[in-house]
């Protein structure tokens, strides 16, 4: 066995170790494989190079295992990988008795079952209790609790 195939194993069972750890968390195959990916690699060394390459490998082995733990767990190495935007949306704010039980309006998105709907000229995240109503049909609140509304499709 060639020193490029003990790197290469070692290496590929250093990034299944990694990918056990972070990806895809518990005993799985994926870390099993690396581990005898690394042992296959100690294994060889020690058959085709002897004793003192094969301690040497070992050695490499360990503190290579736990320099990639540890830099792949530290928190800087993260942040380059995070979202760092911030959530700008919004929950219906209103003041009370502005929406009211038997308020009309339109819907502007599709109500699936939740949607937007303009009601007394201003648009309201609104929802209709187990019914879809479509985009530009009529509307009429039904219930309002808290900043949650509830609207049926209007009736003639």
């Amino acid at each position: 066995m060639t020193w490029t195939i003990i790197i290469t194993l070692i290496l590929a069972g250093l990034l299944f170790l990694v990918l056990e750890i972070l990806v895809f968390p518990g005993t799985t195959v994926v870390g099993i494989i690396g581990f005898v990916l690394i042992i296959i690699a100690i294994y060889g060394s020690y058959d085709s190079y002897g004793t003192p390459y094969g301690h040497y490998t070992l050695a490499a082995c360990f503190g290579l295992t736990f320099l990639t733990l540890f830099l792949s767990l530290r928190s800087k190495t993260w942040k380059k990988f995070m979202l760092n935007e911030e959530l700008d949306g919004k929950v219906n704010t209103m003041e009370p008795d502005v929406v009211k039980a038997g308020d009309t309006g339109v819907t502007v998105s599709r109500l699936a079952p939740v949607g937007n709907a303009l009601i007394n000229d201003d648009i309201y995240e609104v929802s209709a209790k187990g019914e879809f109503i479509d985009q530009e049909k009529e509307v009429v609140v039904i219930k309002v609790d808290n900043n949650k509304i509830y609207v049926k499709l209007k009736t003639n």
